[in-house]
């Protein structure tokens, strides 16, 4: 089985390769860390004393690395697009390895009704939103999937054996499009496991009209509301048990019997996550090809929750990963 250095593989590459990359993560962790501990001090809402304090100044190194990093991405891909041209730069990429363009090509080639390219300020605000609002919250919601799976192991053996059906006589780096429709009950446990330990805990809404309450009182119009997504999902008059998982509360009976709104991971309404379909599908296809590859095993120390902008285990959420041999499968 591998040991814990296996999971910081990335720290083993040569410095020159590294760096940026390493440093970036790390900049991003600091600040999703830094925001939630300034939210908890209302004196220090203000700029001008909060970048006077040593976490503001720590703050505003970290922001500046990580935009830094994003504009000098930018900065190339528009070097490439302007030296190339619009067609040569999409012939490359179509010969290049992922034969696709990225994120980042997309922006620079977009443009609006009236025919106004991007700003690099206004690329660099949306590749930020991206980075964290889909790359953080994915690799929280996989962690805490593994980790539920791990303990329990009836429900990670039935995820295995339906992939195991579904891929019968195909190479496991097959699995296609159209496969992902068809684990129902991985995708239960997937589902779960958001609702047990949804990567955001929590989503703020302006209201654009009076609400009145069940008990008569009234927010008014233009007040922002902190909605609790962990608290809705452990409440136990919407969840009975909310502290067990059960991956059956997602069965096509169960899931009749509620609200919609008893289950918001991604959020709901107008506003919802804009890439709640990838992520589901990105999920998947992880869970399934890790499961056909290792069985999850719980580490001895039991994770204790740490909620920031980003539900994650204090110290870390540490696994067990013991190959499987072709022989089981």
């Amino acid at each position: 089985m591998p040991n814990r250095k296996g999971v910081n593989s990335i720290l083993s590459l040569p410095e020159h390769k590294r760096r940026s990359p390493s440093e970036y993560i790390s900049a991003i962790l600091e600040l999703s860390s830094l925001i939630i501990k300034r939210s908890q001090q209302l004196f220090l809402y203000l700029d001008f004393l909060y970048y006077r304090t040593a976490d503001g100044r720590r703050f505003r190194k970290a922001c500046d690395l990580v935009h830094n990093f994003t504009d000098a991405v930018i900065r190339e891909r528009r070097r490439l697009l302007s030296s190339q041209g619009v067609d040569e730069f999409l012939e490359s990429k179509t010969k290049s390895k992922s034969k696709t363009l990225d994120f980042i090509d997309v922006l620079l080639l977009a443009k609006d009704e009236h025919g106004k390219e991007l700003s690099d300020e206004d690329i660099r605000a949306e590749a930020d939103t991206f980075m964290f609002g889909g790359h953080d919250t994915t690799a929280s919601a996989l962690s805490w999937i593994l980790y539920n799976l791990a303990r329990h192991p009836e429900y990670q053996e039935r995820c295995r054996q339906e992939v195991w059906e579904l891929l019968r006589d195909r190479e496991p780096e097959e699995i296609e499009w159209d496969d992902l429709a068809q684990l129902p009950f991985l995708t239960m446990c997937i589902k779960e496991s958001l609702r047990l330990h949804p990567p955001a805990i929590d989503l703020l809404r302006r209201c654009t009209q009076d609400i009145v309450l069940p008990d008569g009182r009234v927010i008014p119009k233009g007040n922002i509301c902190v909605i609790s997504i962990f608290g809705i999902h452990h409440n136990p008059s919407v969840w009975p048990d909310p502290e067990v998982f059960d991956p059956f509360r997602f069965d096509s009976e169960n899931r009749q019997k509620r609200s919609p709104l008893s289950f918001i991971p991604f959020s709901a309404g107008p506003r919802n996550c804009i890439g709640q379909t990838f992520a589901m599908n990105e999920m998947k296809v992880v869970v399934a090809l890790t499961l056909l590859r290792f069985r999850v095993l719980p580490d001895d120390k039991e994770p204790r929750r740490k909620p920031e902008i980003i539900l994650r285990a204090e110290g870390g959420l540490w696994l067990r990963m013991e190959p499987l041999s072709t022989d089981t499968q």
